[in-house]
């Protein structure tokens, strides 16, 4: 089984990709729908970082949401054209950010064995991690796409993890292959 501590590593290099795709853009074209029926660039990225809390929350550690305004329009259950204003790229970055701390303290406590039930939570936190990982990458498919084919930017190449390959055109963290 692959360690929660190489998967944490994976987890940020997901994560440092998918700042690759967005990071660079201007205010406008991160906030910018395709059409009513698309969502922003943003709004995956608040997405990305709403799922790892819930995740997190509802599997590992019962903890308060780091900015409830946030979950309902993060939430994929929303019709996109019901989603309503995106908060600022520094919201949606300090969002991000937070999330991505709670993840690595949360793992890094199941690592360590700081926990009750410290194997069983060892199986759940690995799973866990290699959901969460596949799902950045789920959405830095529509974010790539967006940047390269809508706004003509050029798109950074691939994370080199040695973990990492494609599948279905999808970045996949697949530990069994």
């Amino acid at each position: 089984m692959i360690e929660v501590t190489a998967l944490l590593r994976e987890y940020d290099h997901a994560r440092a990709y998918t700042d690759e795709l967005w990071k660079d853009l201007s205010p406008d074209e991160v906030t910018w729908r395709p059409s009513e029926d698309s969502s922003a660039i943003g709004w995956h990225l608040g997405h990305q970082a709403h799922v790892a809390h819930f995740m997190i929350r509802n599997l590992t550690a019962a903890e308060p949401s780091p900015d409830p305004e946030l979950d309902g329009l993060m939430d994929s259950a929303q019709p996109e054209r019901f989603r309503g204003a995106l908060p600022t790229i520094k919201r949606l970055t300090e969002f991000r950010d937070t999330v991505a701390e709670r993840v690595h303290a949360r793992m890094n406590d199941i690592a360590a064995g700081r926990v009750g039930a410290p194997a069983q939570l060892t199986v759940v936190a690995t799973h866990l991690l290699i959901a969460l990982i596949n799902h950045e990458y789920q959405h830095d498919q529509w974010i790539g796409e967006v940047r390269a084919n809508d706004l003509g930017h050029a798109l950074p190449p691939d994370p080199d993890t040695g973990q990492v390959s494609r599948l279905d055109g999808y970045l996949v963290l697949n530990p069994l292959a």
